[in-house]
């Protein structure tokens, strides 16, 4: 793991001890509503049971929501962080799920594992490779027929809050993040073949739905 990383990492284990009361300050009701539009969008048709993976979960908010949603689902968290991983795990509702620590850009999971892949506003912070990589890994792992669905920062329009934003991204130890969040559709689309875009309901995130195939 490259030194960048390595910081990142200590950052978020030590980020951890603050991060629910943190995102609850920050984000307020728009946490759970966002949250709730990526589990509604998921919708994995036909499957009544489906395997379900949060990449970058940190302390597992997305991915216990999914468990809520499919008690009878096998639902894995995934993430560097062993202190967020430790808060997740720490959590009585967190119970029915797995937590496995690794690397996004190197996923330890056969080929077409799962129905559902999940990564919230964290793949901004890789650098432009490693994030294609990661991207690559999680074509790999899910299902023909299944869906990974990529839920990302809208650009502010405010100009204050705009500035805050790009001062933000610019922090976040990637030189691209500006570039990724306000790009497009193209670097999920040499990836994926099926591609859309939706826009959460209170305007702050995007959601990128990519699949292997076209139906």
């Amino acid at each position: 793991m490259s030194k960048v990383r390595t910081g990142r990492r200590i950052y978020y284990n030590v980020f951890s001890y603050v991060y629910d009361a943190f995102v609850n300050l920050h984000a307020r009701r728009d946490a759970g509503d966002t949250r709730n539009f990526l589990v509604e969008m998921a919708n994995p048709e036909g499957t009544p049971n489906p395997t379900i993976l949060d990449i970058c979960c940190g302390t597992g908010a997305v991915i216990v929501a999914f468990a809520n949603r499919y008690p009878e689902s096998v639902t894995v968290g995934y993430d560097f962080s062993r202190g967020m991983l430790r808060k997740a795990r720490n959590k009585q509702e967190s119970r029915k799920t797995i937590f496995i620590e690794g690397d996004a850009a190197s996923l330890p999971f056969a080929d077409e594992s799962f129905d559902v892949v999940t990564c919230s506003h964290a793949l901004y912070e890789l650098k432009r490779r490693t994030r294609q990589i990661a991207l690559r890994e999680m074509r790999r792992i899910i299902h023909s027929n299944g869906a990974v669905l990529l839920m990302e920062h809208e650009v502010p329009y405010h100009p204050l809050i705009k500035m805050l934003f790009n001062i933000r991204m610019m922090t976040m130890g990637s030189a691209d993040s500006v570039e990724f969040v306000k790009g497009g559709l193209d670097p999920f689309r040499r990836i994926f073949s099926d591609v859309l875009l939706y826009h959460s309901p209170t305007g702050k995130s995007k959601l990128i739905v990519c699949r292997k195939h076209r139906f």
